[in-house]
């Protein structure tokens, strides 16, 4: 039997991840977070200090990212990680790690390290996958194929309202310059660029509520894993 795979793939900020979550608990599927690999590896490699010489040393980088020591937990306020038996969840949302990951994903060879990880998750039920490349390269068989966008202004308010939230002090301009330079980046990386797949259901949730954005993508999945 074909295992049933929804990807959602986008921008930074456009809001994935919360709805990708909502998806997996609704059909009972597994989730795969993939920014968040990208973020542990780019987490790991600065706290070694390699993340300024990816390049002259990749073969160890390959190497961390193949045993990359990766733990998700579940608990009340919400799934923990936790990267060598150190609880870095909090760290893993923060604006400098989402700016390591963008390095790391741009390295092809890295990329590849963690493109098996990814399709481990491909189990019964099913899985939802959000990323940046999960239709386009890592799952191009999926059933039903989801590209959320939003203006960058639109991701920057949504971040500093997130960020305000766990009690940082950021300004907009800041943020979304990081967003503009994060995207140009992640769209004309030469591997797996930031583009919809030519299938994709594209949903721009620049005006649109969260729940009216899952009401979209509910009624197209259906209609999709129907066939």
């Amino acid at each position: 039997m074909t295992v049933k795979i929804i990807t959602i793939d986008g921008p930074s900020g456009s809001g994935k991840g919360t709805l990708a979550a909502k998806l997996a608990e609704y059909y009972q599927y597994n989730l795969l977070d993939s920014g968040a690999l990208y973020r542990l590896l780019g987490l790991s490699l600065s706290q070694k200090k390699l993340i300024d010489c990816l390049d002259s040393s990749l073969d160890q980088c390959v190497s961390i990212a193949i045993s990359l020591e990766i733990q998700f937990i579940a608990a009340k306020q919400g799934i923990q990680v936790y990267l060598e038996n150190e609880n870095v969840t909090q760290a893993l949302r923060t604006e400098t790690t989402g700016e390591l990951a963008s390095k790391v994903a741009s390295i092809p060879e890295l990329r590849a390290a963690l493109v098996s990880r990814q399709h481990a998750f491909a189990v019964e039920p099913g899985l939802v996958a959000d990323g940046r490349d999960m239709a386009t390269s890592i799952f191009p068989e999926a059933q039903a194929k989801i590209y959320l966008t939003a203006s960058a202004e639109s991701r920057a308010q949504r971040r500093v309202n997130q960020l305000q939230e766990m009690g940082l002090d950021v300004k907009i301009n800041d943020i979304l310059a990081n967003i503009q330079a994060r995207d140009k980046r992640d769209m004309e990386r030469t591997v797996a660029p930031l583009k919809p797949a030519q299938d994709a259901y594209i949903i721009d949730s620049s005006e649109l509520s969260i729940n009216e954005v899952f009401d979209l993508m509910t009624a197209y999945i259906d209609q999709k894993l129907a066939k």
